[in-house]
């Protein structure tokens, strides 16, 4: 799992960088929690990185500082940069718990600092077309 783990989290930056988890990365029941969301399933988690990349006016980009991987588990420590649309610049810290299910992400658990979140993001919200 070690290998096949470490490639399954690269490919998951890869596409939240691209702004779209593509079904082929998640398991059809997969569930996510994060540090301001909580608990939330496969359309809710998938509609906030769609939300993430709206909010950014180049991609966001992440720095895989460490993977580890064992068994059906991968956690991953990473730091993401991106300039926001109303030009300011994001950054924050993250440690990324995935479950490992068939090859797929099975679950997420998105731990970040949910203050920069507050400051940063949310803010943004009501200039994005559909989000509430």
């Amino acid at each position: 799992m070690s290998a096949a783990g470490h490639r399954l989290a690269l490919a998951y930056f890869a596409a939240v960088e691209a702004g779209e988890l593509p079904d082929s990365l998640l398991t059809a029941d997969m569930t996510a929690w994060t540090t301001t969301q909580g608990t939330m399933g496969k359309a809710a988690y998938r509609y906030a990185i769609r939300l993430l990349a709206q909010l950014c006016s180049q991609p966001i980009t992440f720095t895989v500082d460490a993977i580890t991987a064992e068994d059906d588990r991968v956690v991953a420590e990473a730091r993401s940069r991106a300039v926001l649309i109303d030009g300011s610049p994001y950054a924050n810290t993250y440690v990324f718990a995935l479950r490992i299910r068939d090859g797929r992400i099975a679950h997420i658990a998105e731990h970040f600092n949910a203050l920069i979140v507050q400051e940063k993001l949310l803010p943004l919200l009501p200039l994005i077309s559909g989000a509430s």
